[in-house]
């Protein structure tokens, strides 16, 4: 299996992550356009047909006129999120799957594989760390040199021989060769921030009609369904961005796995050890007790039965980053 275009994946990633920079605020803004143009519309009449339904009207001046003052705190809100999440995102995921730094003396065995394909390929050596649980799993994360990181579980090192875990580890490596993982991180950061607002916006809905109804006199209903409006028009804008920023996703093809076992079969030069170890990852991939869909999307198999049906879980298995395991041993097994 030859992997080659390592500088021009590496050019698209970077093409990628600066679209996907500019395309965000966009898709932010004109979901914030969009709930102003519907409340106004909403909140404007000019009257009542002869059939008596409401006539309402759009006043576009002032929706713009609105936005562009509301326009620069959301970008700014946004864009200093964005950078806290996306500088600390390393930090966080070792935290949440509690992983621990990996030294030669403590498995020298895991150390010397790392080190001779870094060296074999050119590249430095990334930080590795190890997670203490008996699922089989291994990714990449980081955004430059300094945070590249190789992760291991102890049931993956028990149930791999060396040739195994060589592809596998040599497929994280080309990740991060392919600057896959920065372009990853953009995605998550992004896909995070709506899916958060979303979710405030839903409870603060739920809070409303768990709490608020019964408790209105019947002077302050009518205030009552406005905010009710308000809340469910703010819902549906938060799902179509939602939606959208999940596109984002795609960018990050399920190519760039078929890729990565390339590069990965080309660096352990045994294609049919990674694609044995991807037989065994696929019967118990994940981590205990770590059910974040974003972290997921950095294992190298996804595991299909995670995330316990909730909404974002639901979308994730829909938009799926990772081909199926069936048709990458497919792939690796001709070669």
């Amino acid at each position: 299996m030859k992997y080659v275009g390592m500088h021009s994946l590496i050019q698209r990633n970077n093409r990628l992550s600066v679209l996907m920079l500019l395309g965000f605020p966009a898709i932010l803004l004109a979901a914030v356009w969009l709930f102003m143009a519907i409340i106004n519309y909403l909140g404007n009449s000019s009257g009542y047909d002869s059939r008596g339904y409401r006539q309402n009207f759009l006043d576009a001046d002032a929706v713009n006129t609105s936005f562009l003052s509301v326009a620069p705190w959301v970008v700014g809100a946004v864009a200093i999120w964005f950078v806290i999440a996306y500088f600390s995102n390393t930090s966080m995921i070792r935290h949440a799957v509690k992983a621990e730094p990996l030294m030669r003396r403590d498995n020298p065995r895991v150390y010397n594989i790392v080190e001779n394909l870094t060296m074999a390929c050119g590249m430095p050596m990334p930080q590795v760390n190890i997670v203490n649980d008996p699922q089989l799993n291994a990714f990449a994360s980081g955004i430059d040199e300094k945070t590249y990181t190789v992760t291991v579980t102890t049931g993956l090192l028990d149930v791999l021989d060396d040739d195994e875990l060589a592809g596998v580890i040599g497929h994280e490596l080309t990740h991060i060769r392919n600057r896959d993982t920065r372009l990853l991180i953009t995605s998550i950061v992004f896909v995070g921030i709506i899916s958060t607002v979303m979710t405030i916006v839903i409870r603060m809905l739920w809070n409303n009609f768990l709490w608020g109804g019964n408790r209105r006199s019947s002077s302050d209903k009518n205030n009552g369904i406005n905010f009710v409006v308000v809340m469910f028009v703010a819902v549906v804008c938060a799902a179509i961005a939602y939606f959208f920023t999940l596109l984002t996703r795609f960018a990050i093809s399920r190519k760039r796995e078929f890729m990565a076992d390339a590069g990965g079969a080309e660096l352990c030069g045994n294609p049919q050890a990674l694609a044995s170890a991807l037989r065994k990852i696929s019967g118990d991939p994940g981590l205990q007790g770590v059910e974040r869909d974003d972290i997921a999307q950095m294992y190298i198999i996804h595991p299909q039965a995670f995330g316990g049906g909730s909404f974002s879980s639901f979308f994730s298995r829909l938009f799926s980053t990772h081909p199926s395991t069936e048709e990458r041993i497919r792939l690796l097994e001709q070669y």
